[in-house]
């Protein structure tokens, strides 16, 4: 028993750093992205998109654009902050908390996708506001 415990722990600790170091990679990838989109380096933040994006877009402008007009959050933000990271039917989200120019909390998904470039997002979905109650 004592020998399938020390097995199953040893599992357990090797396994844990690559989550720890793929959450960390994936922090790296979208604030990355936030702040090339505040420097207004739009081709910057175009190569953290993943292929599927970036065919659906075409080019930096039209992705610039549709970020800008999208989600004015990403495009303007003084907060961010990382909340948990979920697999949901084989896909792995990152939610973000992201406090915008004028103080407005959002709530996002990102769907993070790893490429041969390594981590990259595949789509941001805004959450709803959480229901606060009296």
């Amino acid at each position: 028993m004592g020998r399938i415990f020390a097995v199953v722990f040893g599992l357990f600790l090797t396994v844990m750093p690559a989550v720890a170091q793929d959450t960390q990679a994936i922090e790296d990838v979208i604030g990355s992205q936030l702040e090339a989109f505040s420097d207004r380096d739009v081709a910057q933040a175009w190569t953290y998109a993943s292929p599927n994006i970036q065919r659906l877009f075409g080019d930096p402008g039209n992705f610039g654009m549709m970020v800008q007009r999208g989600y004015p959050m990403v495009w303007d933000n003084s907060e961010v902050r990382y909340l948990e990271l979920r697999e949901i039917a084989g896909n792995l989200w990152q939610k973000v908390m992201i406090r915008d120019a004028n103080g407005g909390l959002h709530m996002l998904d990102y769907q993070m996708v790893e490429t041969e470039r390594g981590w990259q997002i595949n789509g941001v979905q805004l959450l709803p506001p959480p229901d606060v109650g009296a």
